[in-house]
């Protein structure tokens, strides 16, 4: 079995868990607020904002046995940049503050997930990096396009409102595929380690999720 193939069956538990996440369950089910799909933009471009950053550090962080990547790093990096302004433009159509979220701070959940990918990096194997990529990649294609239409459906927002999850629905098809062949090309020793840090990254990302303001939780302070 091809290593990417034993990736996704040994971190089918942890992506259920990140599924399992309310305010997931909610959209998919078409139960949104305008509220909610604002918090997932904010923080969605705290976190992206740092993807053309943290691939420039891992490109000049990759060992000799990894130089082989860099050329899918800088491609990686050229599909990137500047998709955190595509987030900007969303909160906008959706209504939002885009300014105050670029000013504001990350709420700590993502603050954390950005921390421990920028410490990979600078202090363990890059390779694990590519753990990181598994997951937020294979999150975007599972749930991206789906959702995209289900909020927009309940909160009769326009087109212009969900650039973000349309086109990394779509883009990440794309990056999957490649990334299983830059997964399968790795030793086992730089595998194990991509393996170890999907199962991480699925709790941080999905720690994101179950952050975000849900319409019960909402509901439930209005009570208040």
């Amino acid at each position: 079995m091809p290593f990417y193939d034993e990736l996704i069956a040994a971190t089918a538990v942890d992506r259920n868990n990140l599924f399992s996440a309310p305010i997931i369950t909610d959209c998919l089910a078409g139960v949104a607020s305008r509220a909610s799909y604002l918090a997932f933009l904010g923080q969605a471009y705290h976190h992206v904002r740092h993807t053309t950053p943290l691939l420039m550090s891992l490109g000049g962080r990759l060992p000799d046995r990894l130089g082989w990547l860099r050329r899918a790093v800088a491609e990686y990096i050229e599909e990137e940049i500047g998709h955190e302004e595509w987030i900007l433009d969303d909160i906008a159509a959706a209504g939002g503050d885009p300014a105050a979220v670029r000013a504001s701070r990350p709420d700590l959940p993502a603050e954390l997930m950005v921390a421990y990918a920028y410490d990979l990096i600078a202090r363990g194997n890059p390779a694990g990096f590519f753990g990181m990529v598994f997951v937020l990649e294979g999150t975007s294609v599972a749930l991206a396009l789906t959702a995209a239409d289900r909020i927009q459906l309940a909160l009769e927002l326009p087109d212009k409102a969900f650039s973000y999850l349309r086109s990394h629905g779509t883009l990440d098809q794309e990056h999957t595929q490649h990334l299983a062949q830059l997964v399968n090309a790795m030793t086992p020793e730089d595998q194990a380690e991509v393996l170890r840090c999907a199962k991480v990254f699925y709790k941080l990302y999905g720690d994101i999720f179950r952050a975000l303001p849900t319409v019960s939780t909402e509901e439930a302070a209005a009570c208040n």
